[in-house]
């Protein structure tokens, strides 16, 4: 029996810190289009794939069924809507406003669970939702009181929530067919192509940027992408869904801080309101619809 190569709950702090670098690093490339940031960041994370695809998973292509790629394909063009969404947020919001509202997705995930598969709503998953949607309201109005701009930008995070959670239901049958590696190789294929295609309609250019932009463009694909989406998935091989998700809720807590020193921005009455609420909610949300069982981490070593 043997330990993991390093502890699971580091690699989920890794994590969170690393995906709270994704929205300040969006905002310092403000002068592109949010379609190019969101095509450069999928096109250098699947050329970074590539290899690795190439020497150890090339062989389950042949497994993929019609239907798998198909809702592969649709998933991954609402990915390419969640990354156009949000990083147009930010644009009109500020990063605190906008990340605490994409945080929003599990919960519009178990109302998609409950509209098409049927899974049953419990007393606390309501009230929690309740209090989480109570808290986005509370940051939304506190930003109108801002400018109509502001709220435009939370709409958008808003939507990119829901398209985000569009992308998760359309992959979750897939996923248990495909090893993650080659579903996510796939899938960021694809949004890649359906951004090329958006860019090229909407005649953005694709070169011409500042050589600071390429560094945060590359930064993008490695750091919240592979230290942080990845090492959650990994953390998922010894800890529960409920844990890693609990430390995905401190997402908009590192994004605001790291705003605050690199951005300058501050932090409202209204968001520091509205955020507590969202995050408590989603705490009681993620308690309330987990299953109940222990938290153990295995001895058997993987990587």
């Amino acid at each position: 029996m043997r330990l993991p190569p390093f502890n699971p709950y580091l690699a989920v702090i890794i994590g969170v810190i690393s995906v709270s670098t994704s929205a300040v690093l969006v905002k310092l490339a403000d002068q592109a289009p949010a379609p190019i940031i969101a095509y450069y960041r999928l096109l250098f994370a699947v050329l970074l794939m590539s290899p690795l695809i190439i020497a150890k998973y090339r062989h389950e292509f042949k497994l993929v069924e019609k239907k798998d790629w198909i809702f592969s394909i649709f998933a991954g063009i609402f990915l390419a809507c969640h990354f156009i969404l949000w990083f147009e947020s930010l644009n009109y919001t500020s990063v605190t406003s906008s990340v605490v509202l994409v945080t929003l997705q599990p919960i519009f995930a178990f109302l998609g669970t409950f509209l098409f598969f049927k899974e049953r709503f419990t007393f606390g998953a309501v009230i929690s939702m309740i209090i989480a949607l109570f808290g986005s309201v509370i940051i939304s109005w506190g930003d109108f009181q801002i400018s109509g701009a502001a709220l435009f930008g939370d709409i958008l995070a808003i939507l990119g929530a829901i398209t985000m959670t569009v992308y998760f239901l359309l992959g979750q049958k897939v996923r248990k067919r495909l090893s993650l590696m080659t579903y996510t190789f796939i899938v960021y294929g694809f949004s890649t192509i359906t951004l090329l295609i958006y860019n090229l309609i909407q005649q953005h250019p694709f070169t011409g940027y500042p050589p600071n932009y390429w560094g945060i463009f590359l930064a993008l694909a490695i750091v919240p992408t592979f230290f942080g989406h990845t090492l959650f998935n990994w953390a998922l091989r010894w800890l529960s869904t409920a844990t890693v998700s609990m430390g995905i809720v401190f997402e908009p807590v590192g994004a605001s801080i790291l705003a605050y020193f690199f951005l300058g921005e501050t932090i409202t009455w209204a968001q520091w309101l509205g955020g507590t609420i969202v995050i408590f909610g989603l705490f009681l949300f993620i308690l309330s619809t987990s299953r109940k069982r222990k938290v153990t981490i295995s001895r058997k070593r993987e990587i």
